[in-house]
């Protein structure tokens, strides 16, 4: 059994070689694809000595190079797309932050038996077209996001095309959620990506403190599982234990819960196929008792309304959103606009009006670089 695996220096591709390395010794490790930690990445390397490496950043994949094993071949761009279409793989986990990822999605979903997906922003603005090009039918994929693991879980039981009134995915509500969205006027980076749950990358710690992330989550449940949007909400749920919950039409309630751990998931996927060492699993209600649960509040997470309020069954409308606020958070994290200012530059953004017939992966891919042109004249008191 081997392994591909897309953002290997980001933190769950961290957890996911430390889980290997621990209870799936079997798994080789075949393709680390990382953006720029060289330091990092060259540590992985002696590590768990994969067959062949890619890196995204070029002047970082220069230094690499210089220090590379001789038996470890390093892949460009075009290599890395001719290998997979070459090669299968049993396992691969696609954990890039980014609509990067979708420059070599097809070519990963042809490539692997089973692919555990993280990437929210390839489903989000790529969603549409896996079951109109039948990606389910290419290989075995396995959401790995807390909720949509959740619910991948509670619908073994469930048909749920038939029996559900309403999903439920929860959200833990970040550092901010009591808090109005306004009062945050000043709130600076360090501050929005405490997440008080979970250990996250940037971009995702700061999806959760704007509830961006549960918005991206609501567009993933819908295209993976095939839930009509009117059937999905949101809970803010603070302890992060809860992460679904069906209701039936029998009046019947389905909640599915697990440590607020990233491990959980990747586990689960890595051993469909593999045995794995007898892992010590500790009493989840040994610290826990209240559960709390409340609805999202729109004077705290305006955000949250603007996407209620769109037409997503425009999938230009999911995109637009999706570059508007991966921008917005760039322009955060290097000090450029306030925290309260990503609200303003989704909005501006979901304004633009571009045409693209978004039929396949190629045109998803030339309506965000439209975009992007768009927004250099749009945002330039920023930029």
């Amino acid at each position: 059994m081997n392994i591909n695996l897309y953002g290997s220096t980001g933190q769950i591709g961290q957890k996911t070689l430390n889980i290997i390395k621990k209870y799936f010794p079997q798994l080789k490790i075949n393709l680390l694809c990382a953006n720029s930690n060289v330091s990092l990445l060259l540590k992985q390397i002696k590590i768990f000595k994969p067959n062949y490496i890619y890196l995204d950043n070029q002047n970082a994949a220069k230094k690499l190079k210089s220090n590379l094993p001789n038996n470890i071949e390093l892949l460009n761009f075009n290599e890395l797309k001719n290998y997979l279409k070459k090669s299968n793989s049993d396992y691969s986990i696609l954990a890039v932050s980014g609509y990067k990822s979708l420059y070599y999605l097809e070519d990963i979903v042809n490539n692997t038996k089973n692919l555990g997906i993280v990437s929210k922003e390839a489903i989000v603005s790529a969603g549409h077209l896996f079951r109109k090009k039948k990606y389910f039918n290419k290989t075995n994929i396995f959401p790995l996001d807390s909720e949509h693991f959740s619910l991948f879980e509670n619908f073994k039981s469930i048909n749920y095309f038939k029996n559900i009134n309403k999903v439920i995915i929860t959200a833990s509500g970040g550092p901010f959620y009591k808090k109005n969205f306004k009062s945050l006027k000043n709130i600076k980076f360090q501050e929005a990506i405490k997440h008080p749950k979970w250990k996250m990358g940037y971009k995702n710690s700061i999806d959760s403190a704007t509830l961006v992330n549960k918005c991206l989550e609501i567009i993933e449940t819908h295209y993976l599982f095939n839930i009509p949007y009117k059937k999905i909400d949101v809970l803010i749920h603070p302890q992060a234990l809860i992460h679904s919950i069906v209701e039936k039409d029998n009046f019947t309630i389905s909640l599915n819960m697990f440590k607020n751990d990233m491990s959980i998931p990747i586990i689960n996927f890595l051993s469909k196929s593999n045995n794995y060492k007898k892992i010590n699993n500790n009493k989840l209600f040994s610290s826990y008792s209240d559960f709390d649960f409340m609805e999202v509040n729109n004077k705290n997470f305006p955000i949250y309304k603007y996407f209620n309020d769109l037409d997503k069954t425009n999938p230009s409308n999911l995109i637009k959103f999706n570059v508007g606020n991966e921008l917005a958070v760039n322009l955060f994290k290097n000090n450029i606009i306030k925290y309260t200012d990503i609200y303003k530059i989704i909005k501006k953004v979901g304004s633009l009006n571009l045409y693209s017939s978004l039929n396949n992966i190629k045109d998803v891919i030339k309506y965000h670089e439209q975009i992007e042109e768009k927004i250099k004249i749009l945002l330039k008191k920023y930029i």
